[in-house]
């Protein structure tokens, strides 16, 4: 950091398994990646390149080495899995991670309807090769998946050899985790963190708001993703207190010096700020 302040929270150091940051590449080029590395590497613990953009983006070869060059791992969007997967080509997929060197998978169902037990059997499959992320949830705003399955699968696919699970809310954050308007479900996070270790899943939380309400829940260390390359320092002051949404959630307000502390209050009429003669 480039100067000091007390009492600010104690943040994990990379590799992280909490307050890990999931960066969603919508399709940057190789010198945007660049420019996006030179301040938020420090802060990016692994970068998803969203839905099939990989398909279409040119120079791939080349950005992909920019992000590794960073230290950076990198992996496709689950819809590109899901891609191969309706199309009956697996084994065309794992090809493909070897051919790129991924590191990481992430296996979903979000965009097609796939037997449970099948994706458990894609997740075994793909995890004695890479680390696979498993995403919870559906894109589509009309399905309402119940609290006890979302727990079961996330329960099931860490089973099935996944390092973490995702929490579905697609790039604009309005399904799956959330509703509609972007309000967070509440009741289902809380449920979910009743039985699975909170340091095990990865929220998708593009929106600050949702960002600000994660951390205010779980801390500065909670694991958030879909976050945009241009947030990502802005992210980070809101996990330090360092942003007006969370400014005073990490200080020890019994410390905070006297002059900081609300007036007491002075009897008399509203409005009067002296007794009168």
């Amino acid at each position: 950091m480039n100067y000091t302040l007390n009492q600010l929270p104690e943040r994990t150091q990379k590799p992280r398994e909490q307050g890990f940051t999931m960066v969603m590449d919508k399709g940057l080029s190789v010198r945007e990646v660049e420019d996006f590395l030179e301040v938020g590497a420090t802060y990016t613990d692994i970068v998803k390149l969203g839905w099939a953009t990989s398909y279409v983006n040119p120079n791939l070869k080349r950005k992909l080495e920019v992000y590794k060059e960073a230290g950076i791992p990198v992996y496709f969007g689950g819809t590109l899995f899901e891609a191969f997967i309706i199309r009956n080509q697996f084994d065309d997929y794992r090809r493909l991670l070897d051919t790129f060197g991924m590191e990481y998978a992430e296996v979903s169902d979000g965009s097609i309807d796939l037997n449970h037990d099948k994706k458990l059997e894609f997740i075994r499959t793909l995890s004695q090769d890479v680390k696979v992320l498993s995403e919870v949830g559906s894109k589509d705003a009309e399905k309402i998946i119940p609290p006890y399955k979302w727990i079961s699968q996330m329960k099931t696919e860490l089973e099935a050899g996944a390092v973490k699970v995702i929490g579905e809310a697609r790039e604009a954050g309005n399904v799956g985790l959330f509703r509609s308007t972007g309000e967070v479900r509440s009741g289902l996070v809380e449920e979910i963190l009743t039985q699975i270790p909170f340091e095990k899943i990865i929220w998708e939380a593009p929106q600050k708001a949702q960002q600000v309400w994660f951390i205010k829940l779980l801390g500065a260390n909670v694991n958030l993703g879909n976050i945009a390359p241009n947030e990502i320092i802005s992210l980070e002051t809101i996990r330090l207190g360092l942003r007006g949404d969370t400014f005073t959630d990490f200080l020890d307000m019994d410390n905070v010096d006297e002059m900081f502390k609300p007036e007491p209050k002075v009897a008399g009429k509203p409005g009067t700020s002296m007794p009168r003669g």
